[in-house]
């Protein structure tokens, strides 16, 4: 559900900041039609939006795997409001690659994103709640991530206010996320009557036991009634589904 959430998250921002732009701004993001790109992409809102991705992404020394899905997913669909889509896909993924080595130029990025944004702050302000949603991709949102961000939101000037709004709002959604893992997790346990402490072979073992408990064959085979069939194949289901949330968390 949380990857689900992430990667809806990024059709909705890239709508978002790329309205109210006249087809004459070339240097922005366009909907509804493909531009042709004239000049350098490094000028251009796509590229700059990218290259502070990087930094942002890069800010906590690793890129995961949803972090990275993500990133491909922004590629792809800023790539295709262009009329060379492939060829400005490649040369999105050169600039966030170039601009991923170093961290020095990042308030001049922002300050360049500003000049282009500069009438249009609630725009500049969905861009950094995109830029947050790279730093706490991962669930955590590291002393580094927030230096690069809070650089970025200076630079384009947000308001401090805003800015920490946000973080908040990302650091509920984070621990609401963590607190249902916990849960889940400890709820699969209960039902394989089982504990953290036990081997991978006694999770297996106790899987087993159960499923030959609660099969609905074996149910049958005794004699049980419709009502019991239907509870027997409802237990299955949540003894089958709690195994391979154990199984998922412990790498079986």
């Amino acid at each position: 559900m949380e990857k689900v959430v992430f990667l809806l998250f990024v059709g909705v921002v890239l709508y978002i900041i790329a309205r109210n732009y006249k087809t004459e701004d070339f240097q922005n993001i366009k909907i509804g039609t493909k531009q042709r790109l004239i000049g350098d992409l490094k000028d251009h809102e796509a590229g700059l939006l990218v290259a502070l991705m990087a930094k942002v992404a890069k800010a906590d020394g690793q890129v995961c795997e949803l972090e990275a899905e993500l990133l491909g997913h922004t590629f792809n669909d800023i790539a295709s409001h262009f009329e060379n889509s492939e060829e400005i896909k490649a040369q999105l993924k050169e600039i966030y690659n170039l601009e991923k080595q170093s961290f020095d130029n990042t308030v001049l990025l922002a300050q360049k994103y500003l000049k282009l944004t500069k009438r249009d702050y609630d725009k500049r302000l969905k861009v950094l709640e995109y830029l947050l949603n790279i730093a706490f991709i991962d669930g955590e949102f590291s002393e580094t991530e927030f230096m690069i961000v809070e650089d970025i939101s200076n630079a384009m000037q947000i308001n401090k206010i805003d800015l920490e709004a946000l973080i908040k709002r990302f650091e509920r959604f984070h621990q609401e996320q963590k607190m249902h893992k916990i849960n889940t997790l400890e709820n699969a346990y209960s039902i394989l009557e089982a504990n953290e402490s036990d081997s991978n072979d006694d999770i297996k073992k106790k899987y087993r036991n159960l499923v030959r408990k609660h099969h609905p064959d074996i149910v049958t085979g005794k004699g049980g009634d419709e009502a019991s069939i239907a509870e027997a194949t409802k237990k299955l289901q949540e003894i089958n589904e709690a195994y391979e949330i154990i199984k998922k968390q412990r790498g079986i």
